[in-house]
């Protein structure tokens, strides 16, 4: 690009180099000409990128759950911000962790909320100074971890979030499809996996979105292990809130202690509905009360349920 100097002369002045969200994609040259399948297969190749890109950001990823289990452990909370397709996917996942592991210490944040769950409400993404008004509603503190939430790195409305964050504080992680973002600059671990342009130019919802996805799965799921919430590949802090939900516990009553489904299911109606509880009433032998104990003075219970086991196995 040509600028002007003051004495009228011409110098170069270099564009910023254009993000890899927003560069066109070769493999999807003259897309609207291809066959419905071959669409397909071309969307299918891409997505192949995906999970590779994630795995080079193992290091940064655990430094974040790290930062996670830190923050849950002494009374933080593990907090998602985003807007449009990075927001809701944050959102799907911080909902999804309360049924799962039972715990309402990961929340999400989304710009235009709760008309952005469901509408396009984009224009919000554009204000810094909401972040810092929406943040401050949730009461952030410097016990928290933020993890701001955006493919192209450069969401106002996320990096407003981050530095708000950063004044209080809260250890802060960005997740970005964007080597060279901005928001690089505020967060204390960058996780970036590389995906390369989307199939459509600029639609981030797809091979970044995905990326978002994976990532967002092993952080909180990473953090809930460490945290006890998981025993081997047991949920077994689930939350019994449907029929599905109350014989997957019953299954994992059986399978973790030898009972039958009668026993299992007597336990947790005895346990109030506490699987971990219910576990150990019958490993330990004990009532419904002593459960309660054994598991106020540890709340790691994966670590108190693995030693009931072992004692057992030693009987």
């Amino acid at each position: 690009m040509l600028r002007m100097t003051r004495v009228g002369q011409t110098s170069m002045k270099r564009s910023p180099p254009e993000r890899i969200t927003e560069q066109a994609n070769s493999a999807s040259a003259e897309l609207d000409m291809k066959s419905t399948r071959e669409i397909l297969r071309i969307i299918n190749r891409e997505d192949q990128r995906v999970a590779p890109a994630v795995g080079k950001t193992l290091p940064q990823i655990a430094r974040a759950a790290d930062f996670a289990v830190e923050a849950l452990r002494s009374g933080g909370r593990l907090i998602y911000l985003g807007a449009g397709t990075s927001g809701r996917l944050g959102a799907l996942d911080a909902a999804e962790v309360i049924p799962t592991f039972a715990t309402d210490s990961v929340i999400a944040v989304l710009a235009g909320a709760p008309a952005a769950l469901t509408h396009s409400v984009e224009k919000i993404e554009d204000d810094p100074r909401q972040a810092a008004r929406d943040l401050r509603k949730i009461k952030l503190s410097r016990r928290d971890v933020l993890v701001g939430i955006a493919a192209s790195g450069r969401t106002p409305y996320v990096l407003g979030g981050m530095q708000f964050a950063r004044s209080r504080g809260a250890k802060v992680v960005a997740l970005t499809s964007n080597p060279s973002a901005e928001m690089r600059a505020w967060a204390d671990v960058s996780i970036i996996p590389v995906v390369g342009p989307e199939v459509i130019a600029g639609s981030s919802r797809m091979k970044s979105g995905t990326a978002q996805k994976l990532v967002l799965n092993m952080l909180s799921t990473a953090t809930m292990v460490r945290l006890g919430r998981v025993l081997s590949g047991y949920m077994v802090h689930v939350q019994l809130t449907n029929q599905k939900l109350w014989k997957r516990a019953q299954g994992i009553i059986m399978k973790l202690t030898g009972t039958s489904e009668a026993v299992a299911g007597r336990v947790l109606r005895e346990s109030g509905r506490n699987l971990p509880a219910a576990l150990l009433m019958i490993l330990k032998k004990v009532p419904k009360s002593e459960a309660a104990r054994l598991l106020r003075e540890d709340p790691n219970a994966a670590k108190v349920l693995r030693k009931a086991l072992r004692n057992r196995m030693i009987r």
